[in-house]
């Protein structure tokens, strides 16, 4: 079923994050960040890569010292991906890595410091062309404004934003990003839906601290979804107790079920039963292992019997509907050839391969054409 989104995004100016456009109808990036010891350059040059390598756009990196700083400036050198600086309490480090080719500077307004911190990073961001992200946290907030409103509450991370904001404006710097986050959903939801209305700015969303890998990825894909069902959203970052590459993993497949983006295989794939005529989950799990690096998109559908088999199978580039005594493979909604349960992966991941082939070949002719 070829559906088109019926997601109105939100309008936006657009920034750079390197050569990554952010807003202004730019697809919606994907980004994570590093949880090695950023003075370990090796390691971290390796984990970017593999975040890379796993379909980000954008990479950010904690630089928590001037040790990190100038170890950042060995890791730029050997990665080539968007890089993001991640700066908490002093504001000379983002001064710092300004020269090493930082893409991007991700400030806190809880605990930067005054105005004339912000103002030299801002002077700094301008004469480098680097754009800035304001990253409002719940569990940062001014002191102040935790006094006033008691505990953090949407008004609380919007009035925080509004502060840079407003101080940006006058600084006549508009070449920045802004995000909300609070590791409760509603709370999230809530202050990016009422900011969104108010300004113009590109919007980076994400659920903070969500949890690990199975809770975060529940709590991420609720919050993060109702906004982008809003149409709100320029970037993501899903925010997991977990490996990065599994954050990546989890935004793409967001993306993917909202048709707001679309890279490698979806697969469409029953819960199995006792109908099943093969073991579907054993499938499933040996497909997506062996085909994770395919990145053509795709819909790949393994269904394990005839009730919804070949209405399924009809509907995706390649459909495997259960049978007996064999199986039937579908190619393009129409019948293709017939698999034994000792062969399927086998069959099918041969026959999903040449189709990728196939469509790269196609997407290129398009590209040639245009």
């Amino acid at each position: 079923m070829h559906f088109e989104s019926p997601i109105k995004r939100r309008h936006s100016r657009q920034i750079m994050v390197g050569n990554v456009p952010v807003g202004g109808g730019a697809p919606i990036s994907v980004q994570s960040m590093t949880n090695t010891e950023t003075c370990d350059v090796d390691a971290t040059v390796a984990q970017i890569r593999a975040i890379a390598d796993a379909g980000a756009d954008i990479v950010r990196v904690s630089i928590p010292s001037m040790d990190a700083a100038e170890a950042f400036k060995k890791i730029r050198a050997e990665v080539s991906i968007p890089l993001v600086a991640d700066i908490h309490f002093d504001y000379k480090i983002a001064l710092k890595v300004a020269e090493y080719g930082v893409d991007c500077l991700r400030i806190n307004p809880g605990n930067i410091g005054n105005k004339d911190r912000v103002r030299a990073v801002v002077d700094c961001a301008r004469d480098k062309n680097i754009p800035i992200r304001i990253g409002v946290n719940a569990g940062s907030l001014e002191k102040d404004l935790q006094k006033k409103y008691g505990e953090p509450t949407p008004d609380a991370l919007v009035e925080s934003a509004f502060r840079q904001i407003q101080y940006f404006d006058e600084l006549d710097f508009h070449e920045y990003k802004l995000s909300l986050k609070a590791s409760d959903i509603f709370m999230t939801v809530e202050a990016y839906r009422k900011i969104a209305s108010q300004i113009d700015n590109p919007l980076h969303l994400g659920i903070t601290e969500a949890g690990g890998l199975r809770s975060g990825t529940v709590k991420s894909s609720i919050g993060l979804g109702l906004l982008l069902m809003d149409g709100i959203g320029d970037t993501i970052r899903v925010s997991l107790a977990a490996d990065p590459v599994q954050e990546i993993k989890v935004g793409w497949d967001m993306l993917r079920s909202l048709k707001l983006r679309n890279r490698g295989i979806n697969f469409i794939a029953c819960p199995s039963c006792s109908r099943q005529n093969f073991d579907v989950i054993k499938t499933m799990n040996e497909l997506e292992e062996r085909l994770e690096d395919i990145t053509i998109p795709m819909d790949v559908a393994v269904i394990g019997c005839v009730v919804n088999g070949p209405g399924e199978a009809k509907e995706a580039d390649i459909g495997l509907a259960g049978g007996s005594p064999n199986n039937l493979i579908y190619q393009d909604g129409k019948p293709s050839s017939k698999t034994k349960n000792a062969t399927l992966v086998d069959d099918l991941e041969e026959m999903i391969r040449k189709k990728a082939v196939l469509k790269e070949r196609e997407i290129a002719n398009i590209i040639v054409k245009n």
